[in-house]
C-alpha cells in the first residue's frame, strides 16, 4: 500500500475515536471525561487533518450507553474533552455522530451501518462520499467506509484486522499522526 495518500481540495474525513483518537479502555467504556486520554500524537495529527479537510467527522459506537453504563450527560463531556482538547492545540473537530445501540441490535445507525454518515451527509450538504476518508482501527470502521465509497485507512497494527479488512481497505497507517504525515493535495 502507498505511503502517500492524495486528495484534492473539497475532501471530508470521518474518523473513529476508540484506538485512534483516545486509548481504548481493554474490556471498559470511556464513561467519564478523566478516562478519556488521547493517543500519542493525534491532537498534532487532528490540527494538520483540520487544514487539509472540511468537515471532519467523528463517528463512533458507544454502545456503553445503550446498556446503561453512562448517561448521555456523561458522554457529552468525553466528547467535549476530546473538540476542546484538539482545538487547544489548532485542530477542529466539526461533529461527533455516536450511536448508543447495542452490537446485536443491527441498528442502522451502528457502525457497520451507514446512518451516522447519512445523518453526516444531512447536516453538511458538501459531503460527497467518493470524496471522503473513513479512518478506523476496526472492521467494522473500514466496512462503514467502504459500504459508503468512501477510501478507507486502517489506524493501527493488527495484523487480524487487517486480514480481515482484505481488498476493501486502501491505506494503512501505524497511527493517526502517521496517516496526517502521509496526505498531500493535489495541486
Amino acid at each position: 500500500m502507498s505511503s502517500i495518500l492524495t486528495i484534492e481540495k473539497g475532501w471530508a474525513l470521518f474518523l473513529d475515536r476508540d484506538g485512534v483518537i483516545n486509548k481504548r479502555l481493554p474490556d471498559e467504556y470511556v464513561k467519564q471525561p478523566d478516562e478519556f486520554e488521547f493517543l500519542p500524537g493525534v491532537t498534532e495529527a487532528i490540527a494538520i487533518l483540520s487544514a487539509i479537510f472540511q468537515p471532519v467527522i467523528v463517528v463512533t459506537n458507544q454502545q456503553g450507553l445503550g446498556k446503561g453504563l453512562m448517561t448521555l450527560e456523561q458522554l457529552d463531556k468525553v466528547h467535549k474533552k476530546m473538540t476542546e482538547g484538539t482545538t487547544q492545540k489548532g485542530g477542529r473537530i466539526d461533529q461527533v455522530f455516536f450511536s448508543p445501540d447495542l452490537n446485536n441490535s443491527r441498528s442502522f445507525s451502528r457502525k457497520p451501518s451507514v446512518g451516522m454518515g447519512l445523518s453526516a451527509r444531512k447536516q453538511f450538504p458538501t459531503i460527497r462520499f467518493r470524496k471522503c476518508i473513513m479512518a478506523g482501527d476496526s472492521y467494522s470502521d473500514i466496512l462503514f467506509g467502504h459500504r459508503l465509497g468512501m477510501k478507507t485507512v486502517l489506524i493501527g497494527t493488527d495484523n487480524s484486522v487487517l486480514k480481515q479488512c482484505g481488498d476493501i481497505l486502501n491505506y494503512r497507517f501505524d497511527d493517526l499522526i502517521s496517516f496526517a504525515r502521509a496526505v498531500e493535495i493535489n495541486r
